[in-house]
């Protein structure tokens, strides 16, 4: 038993080794502060704590009500809204409660975008295609049937006209905005002036963007007509892994708590809710300047790439207005393979980023494991110091891969290099005692 220890402790070593070598691009990924980590590392992890704030089942729970009073009023600040429910323990559950609190068991309605054009599986349907089933969060748990919107695929984000159509029609319960390819934002204001019509909540699915949106940027969605936005906390808001909803509707509060507690709750992660305290501190104190420069960086790279002869998405538009841009490697399918092929190859040379479908790719007959596409984020090394001159040297890394066709082994030890230089996290209280005393303010 103790080898097996041993191989854990190395395994672990080995992972960290790999991350502060690398360069992390993975579009859903960030990395949490030295406060965040020791709030994270915290007794809480070994606590329990059912129910709301001074309602709890368990005694002990004295400091715990505490820091998350601290933690629900720091999200509050920061998204400027009235609820907050730092419970949900990611952003799925964070969904579920949504789902619950305003659709029918069973038999409810709720449109969203497509996972192919970059919706997320959490609002996906249950279903069978080509005898192999796939499981979505929303139509497996809660039973809803889905209705997806119209895109418009030159865009990369909804079509209005034929979005609003489909809303009439099909008359659902919710209409959810938000994804996981998510470039541009969405028309919340124009679509959810139509769900109205037709009695539909709205929803929006925040997950990629809280920072952005916390920070002030990208989109209002809470002021633009959304019911509901809900999250996951470590993307752009470079939290522990966990989750939150957040709402401006005073009439919803109590549905939304009870939605979420005892419905799909029990303990929710003391320590995560600790770690997440800090983190909105940080972003409350460094946000504007991080998450410009996440945008800036983006955009940087996409043009980068776009230079060095690759397909980025959307250059009519500037690539991007978030953390994220979108390549189409389709044209290398012969030359190198495609994305799950590039992605490997590039995960040799240390450069960690994702294969995603691109909207044309079921029709071309390419899936998941191989798609037409890769998605690429720069949250984390926006977080590392990284700024748009090295958006041009880790452009270069990936054409020396994918179109110099260069030994991955090679510009392995060059991203090593570069690496070295980018190991402090930035944009955040770099000892715990300064979160904590950004903490008296409340």
């Amino acid at each position: 038993m103790k080898k097996k220890i041993e191989e854990i402790r190395n395994i672990l070593l080995e992972h960290h080794d790999l991350f502060q070598k690398a360069i992390p691009l993975i579009a859903s990924e960030n990395i949490t502060s030295p406060a965040v980590d020791e709030a994270c590392l915290s007794d809480f992890s070994h606590r329990y704590a059912e129910g709301w704030s001074g309602e709890r089942v368990y005694a002990g729970c004295k400091y715990i009500d505490q820091v998350e009073d601290i933690c629900m009023e720091l999200a509050k600040e920061y998204f400027k809204c009235i609820h907050a429910d730092v419970r949900p323990i990611s952003g799925v559950v964070a969904n579920l409660a949504m789902y619950n609190a305003f659709t029918s068991d069973n038999n409810g309605k709720m449109c969203c975008m497509s996972i192919i054009r970059g919706g997320h599986i959490s609002h996906g349907p249950r279903f069978a295609k080509s005898g192999r089933e796939i499981f979505g969060t929303a139509g497996t748990t809660r039973g809803l049937n889905i209705e997806y919107l119209a895109f418009d695929n030159d865009e990369m984000n909804l079509d209005i006209d034929a979005s609003a159509k489909i809303i009439r029609e099909f008359e659902p319960e919710l209409v959810l905005f938000g994804g996981s390819v998510f470039l541009f934002p969405h028309p919340v204001k124009e679509l959810g002036e139509i769900a109205k019509e037709v009695g539909a909540s709205v929803g929006y699915d925040a997950a990629h963007v809280a920072g952005l949106i916390g920070s002030g940027y990208f989109q209002d969605p809470l002021r633009e007509g959304a019911d509901v936005m809900t999250m996951s906390t470590h993307k752009t808001l470079p939290g522990p892994q966990h989750g939150t909803l957040v709402s401006n509707r005073e009439d919803l509060v109590e549905i939304l708590r009870s939605c979420a507690f005892p419905a799909l709750l029990s303990n929710h992660h003391l320590h995560n809710v600790a770690g997440l305290a800090v983190a909105l501190a940080e972003m409350l104190e460094f946000g504007k300047d991080y998450h410009k420069n996440v945008i800036t960086n983006a955009q940087a790279l996409g043009q980068a790439l776009n230079e060095r002869g690759l397909k980025v998405l959307m250059e009519h538009k500037g690539f991007t207005e978030s953390h994220q841009i979108v390549v189409d490697i389709a044209d290398h399918a012969k030359s190198i393979g495609l994305g799950g092929d590039i992605e490997a190859l590039l995960e040799s040379s240390n450069i960690i980023l994702n294969r995603n479908l691109l909207p044309r790719d079921l029709a071309e007959g390419r899936h998941y494991e191989n798609p037409g596409g890769l998605r690429i984020g720069t949250s984390e090394i926006t977080r590392l110091g990284m700024g748009k001159s090295e958006m041009q040297e880790i452009a270069e890394f990936i054409k020396k891969i994918i179109i110099d066709k260069k030994e991955p082994k090679k510009v392995k030890q060059e991203v090593i290099d570069f690496r070295k230089e980018f190991q402090e996290i930035k944009y955040c209280f770099q000892k715990g005692n300064q979160a904590y005393e950004y903490f008296k303010l409340y």
